[in-house]
């Protein structure tokens, strides 16, 4: 049997803080654990190429995460056909999927529950130490959700 990455999309509101750094994070932990996976962010406001927040990009910085290219975008017909998880920052946005695109019943999950709470605060506008909070704690978030990936992958049914 074959197998395929884990295909993980990080949703919060505009695509600029929560989703982009969660992109990042996860990608580096996943070098360092060596797990096959595929990894995108959106946003369910459907900004469109705006870079991450200048606090974002610095939290990330700090440890080593450069998400300094990054470019908003909106979740789209191709994410939801694509994606095997789709890791939302607050409740309000697993609502608004499961409103808008109700196939991905049972692939909608809040991050935060993998660190104890429901929801990540989104730190726009706040302070550096609000966008390190937040780093920390989708970091450590990631972490315990990739505890429970399959290393290999997802079995390929095609």
């Amino acid at each position: 049997m074959s197998t395929r990455p884990h295909r993980l999309l990080f949703v919060c509101t505009a695509n600029i803080c929560r989703s982009p750094m969660a992109e990042g994070l996860a990608r580096a932990e996943a070098d360092r654990r060596g797990l096959p996976v595929e990894i995108r962010s959106a946003g369910i406001m459907g900004l469109q190429d705006k870079p991450a927040a200048p606090n974002a990009i610095a939290a990330c910085r700090e440890v080593d995460v450069d998400i300094s290219s990054h470019r908003s975008s909106g979740v789209t017909e191709e994410d939801v056909a694509w994606v095997d998880a789709v890791l939302v920052m607050e409740m309000r946005h697993q609502r608004e999927l499961h409103k808008r695109h109700p196939e991905l019943d049972g692939r909608v999950v809040l991050l935060g529950t993998f660190g104890g709470r429901p929801e990540i605060d989104d730190p726009i506008g706040g302070w550096m130490w609000r966008f390190r909070r937040t780093r920390k704690l989708i970091d450590r978030c990631i972490g315990r959700f990739y505890d429970l990936l399959d290393p290999r992958g997802v079995a390929d049914e095609g």
